[in-house]
């Protein structure tokens, strides 16, 4: 399993092949805040663990692993921020939160949302009774 570290690099260059076809060491950067030698130090390390191939140089591609592990981490930061959403909490909070909680849950616990908010999204009184008590408990 990769480190919460190596989590963050797989989802962001995940992201950035999806949204562009490609990743460059500076747009990581940039998403990370962190300077272009660490993310060449990372992706040197996801190439060693075989998350991504890389070639000095030239670049680097995820590997089918790394896609695996890519999408899933998408679909719990997506998760998570449908979840935090559906509770209730404040739009403005939702990103940090998410970035604050995702790495510390388990799989089992992640999947256990996704039937919570499948739960709710599948009936909309369900919803609208939720929202209630989010208003009563707001004053």
């Amino acid at each position: 399993m990769p480190t919460p570290s190596m989590e963050d690099y797989i989802e962001i260059i995940y992201n950035l092949i999806e949204a562009k076809g490609y990743a460059r060491v500076s747009s990581i950067a940039e998403a990370l805040e962190v300077h272009p030698s660490s993310v060449t130090k990372m992706v040197q390390k996801l190439d060693k663990d075989n998350y991504l191939d890389y070639e000095k140089y030239r670049g680097f591609v995820l590997t089918s692993k790394g896609k695996k592990i890519g999408e899933r981490l998408v679909f719990r930061h997506d998760l998570l921020e449908n979840f935090l959403e559906l509770i209730g909490v404040d739009e403005e909070h939702i990103y940090n939160d998410v970035e604050g909680i995702e790495h510390h849950l388990s799989w089992n616990s992640i999947d256990r949302i996704a039937d919570v908010v499948a739960y709710f999204k599948e009936d909309e009184q369900r919803r609208k009774d939720l929202q209630k008590i989010n208003e009563v408990n707001k004053t």
